[in-house]
């Protein structure tokens, strides 16, 4: 196990979003289920309590700890992609069943977890020494919803 594993809160959902997230993930599976033992939780005896899961080879928990808390884009996680059928492949399947397009490459899936799916180019452009060239990728990158590498690259060649 490494030494830190985000912990995921859902109300009822975590088992649910724990497949969801490894039905798009490749290289993803569920590694372990933990139920409630006892009465007098927020669930019945046997319902699922925490789901261990791997996407990717990134560890995470998912917790069914009722709906005192909710998910904010104080926290995103963050998919960086290589070219634009990766974005299109992430970007629509997290969005699946109800999720939310944002800007700038983020978004918020059915559970209300915060995503970010970019293109690793995008990091390089917006570092770039030519100032000018970083403003024009930034303007631009600030007009979208979902990332567009050609856009991208235009804006940066000038």
């Amino acid at each position: 196990m490494r030494r830190i594993t985000p912990f995921l809160w859902f109300d009822k959902e975590a088992e649910e979003a724990a497949k969801f997230y490894c039905s798009i993930f490749k290289n993803s599976k569920i590694l372990k289920t933990a139920r409630y033992n006892a009465e007098g939780g927020p669930w019945p005896k046997g319902g699922v309590m925490t789901v261990q899961f791997e996407l990717d080879g990134q560890e995470f928990i998912a917790l069914n700890g009722g709906p005192q808390f909710k998910f904010t884009e104080a926290i995103s996680l963050t998919v960086s992609c290589k070219d634009q059928k990766e974005i299109d492949h992430y970007w629509d399947r997290l969005l699946a069943g109800g999720g939310q397009e944002s800007m700038c490459g983020w978004l918020k899936d059915r559970y209300g977890l915060s995503w970010q799916v970019n293109a690793d180019a995008l990091g390089e452009m917006l570092a770039d020494q030519d100032a000018k060239k970083a403003k024009r990728v930034m303007e631009t990158m600030m007009q979208m919803k979902k990332i567009d590498i050609r856009k991208l690259k235009d804006a940066y060649d000038g």
